[in-house]
This record gives structure tokens, sequence and C-alpha cells, in this order.
């Protein structure tokens, strides 16, 4: 059964939006955690990438959180 999005209430449109941008956001660090193993297994080249990867997956999580919070503190 498919449904028109503009059939839904806007509170279920902004729910299912942020549970697309949690499920993007975790599907996205896991990705970049595996990237960060396989450098270390040496099957990638490592020019400091595991490191800068796990930072990039945790700001990922981090921010993932909540669309509407501003990353770092500038």
């Amino acid at each position: 059964m498919f449904f028109d999005w503009n059939l839904l209430s806007d509170e279920l449109q902004l729910h299912l939006s942020r549970e697309a941008l949690h499920r993007a956001a975790a599907t996205i660090a896991v990705q970049a955690e595996v990237m960060a193993q396989e450098m270390e297994r040496g099957g990638l080249v490592d020019r400091g990438g595991p490191d800068a990867l796990r930072l990039f997956a945790a700001v990922v999580r981090v921010t993932g959180q909540d669309p509407l919070m501003a990353a770092g503190h500038a």
C-alpha cells in the first residue's frame, strides 16, 4: 500500500523525516568505522585515515541525534 506524503500530518512527516535522518547518520557512521578497520588491516592505504574516520563517525553520531543541533562551538 502506498501513501501520499502530503496526506500525512505535519507531525508525522517530521517524525518520519527525523527517523530517516537518524538511520542515515547511523549508516554513515558504521561505514566510516568499517573503512577505518579496513585501513588498519591493510586493505586500504592508511594515511591517518582510521583516526579521521572515527572522528567523522563520532561527529555524525552526535549531530545525527538532533537534526536541528549545530555541530561545533564556532
